[in-house]
């Protein structure tokens, strides 16, 4: 009996996918929950999984655009892999009549191979072996000398070649264009500025890194500690965990972070639920299981909804600066950077410091430059002194 393979509810709001690569093809064998082929969205690449064991029969939609319960493929249930037919059994050479002697070998198994590369007859060479065999040097000595091998051209610089490359947009790729447009043209827009001596959590990575990692089988990253960091701002400064709905503002009492992932295609943001009850231990677990299954397509709508805030670290890039754009409806943003040692005064006298800056946008229309100066320079102080964050001072 055929299975219809159906594209499922992807998300909310979402009626439309891309039908991507294909893992399998007609014919092939597939096992329960083995994934068939690769849904994109505006938001993700997902994997459609085979709901039972068979053989994918028919491929009906191969590639384009398909909607939310559309027949992509037919499935045989229960079909299994056909039992391989015994192999015949190997022939034996017949044995030698009573009476007749075997002759002996006289080309040894490696001096053979080399004839039969270079073509020359080996049995017909005097053999300096024991008995007379022809060895793998005779063959050697006989065989004529290589052919020159001519120099190779120089390679041809093409001259006026101009060349475009039109590739349409994936849905996900024209999703982030659409939201990032609309962040420029629908939000008052702006940018601030500051920096974080990061010496203070280096040392307690460098001192407590390897034995967290025991504990806990995770590595203490930078991004536990701004996580943490932000949420305890935004408690102290609630206008940036926020929104506006119609001519209302919303606060949010809860604390969803999002996180920016470079995923191929471009930069999803999965989003930590509840930060302001999650150990440091927990959000790295939930940070390296995002990356892993935003790396394997294997993201869920779901978790790439409804942030509070949103933190991007280009400084995994090397950029040592940006004004990093608004994930609406969202009116806040942090920006990490690069760590670089500079000369910095401290206690007054010139000092080297592991430094990054540190970019705050935000939505001027309900969030007013005093707010947003203060919720940067707590969390500066907060990662300047990370104490804090266990204590919450």
């Amino acid at each position: 009996m055929a299975l219809e393979l159906k594209i499922p509810a992807v998300g909310e709001s979402i009626t439309e996918v891309e039908i991507g690569q294909w893992l399998k093809k007609e014919g092939d064998l597939v096992g329960a929950d083995e994934p068939l082929v690769e849904l994109v969205t505006d938001k993700a690449t997902l994997e459609l999984p085979s709901p039972a064991q068979g053989r994918l029969a028919k491929i009906l939609i191969p590639s384009g655009q398909a909607k939310v319960g559309d027949v992509v493929a037919l499935l045989e249930e229960g079909a299994v892999a056909s039992v391989a037919a015994p192999a015949a059994p190997p022939v034996q050479p017949p044995a030698p009549s009573p009476g007749v002697a075997v002759a002996e070998a006289k080309v040894m198994p490696s001096a053979e191979r080399l004839a039969a590369q270079t073509g020359i007859q080996a049995a017909s060479l005097q053999g300096t072996g024991p008995g007379g065999r022809v060895l793998k040097e005779d063959v050697q000595r006989a065989a004529p000398p290589p052919a020159p091998q001519p120099s190779p051209p120089a390679p041809m610089t093409a001259r006026g070649e101009r060349r475009d490359d039109v590739v349409p947009m994936t849905p996900l790729r024209r999703r982030i264009a659409e939201r990032l447009l609309s962040a420029k043209q629908n939000t008052a827009m702006l940018t601030t500025f500051n920096e974080a001596d990061m010496g203070a959590v280096m040392e307690l990575r460098k001192e407590f890194g390897e034995a967290f990692q025991k504990k806990y089988g995770v590595k203490l990253g930078f991004m536990s500690f701004f996580v943490k960091a932000v949420t305890q701002a935004l408690q102290e400064i609630p206008q940036l965990n926020a929104e506006i709905r119609g001519t209302d503002i919303v606060y949010h009492r809860y604390y969803d972070i999002g996180i920016a992932v470079g995923g191929g295609e471009g930069l999803v943001v999965p989003v930590i639920r509840n930060t302001e009850q999650l150990s440091m231990a927990q959000i790295e677990a939930i940070i390296a299981d995002y990356g892993e299954r935003v790396r394997s397509k294997k993201i869920k709508p779901e978790e790439l909804m409804g942030g509070t805030f949103t933190i991007t670290n280009g400084g995994i890039y090397g950029s040592l600066n940006s004004t990093p754009i608004i994930n609406p409806p969202q009116v806040g943003i942090l920006g990490m950077h690069a760590i670089v040692e500079r000369p910095v005064a401290k206690n007054g006298a010139v000092v080297i410091r592991p430094m990054m800056n540190l970019a705050l946008s935000y939505d001027h229309r309900i969030v007013d430059g005093r707010e947003a100066v203060t919720f940067l320079k707590r969390v500066k102080e907060l990662i300047e002194n990370p104490v804090r964050l266990a204590l919450e001072v």
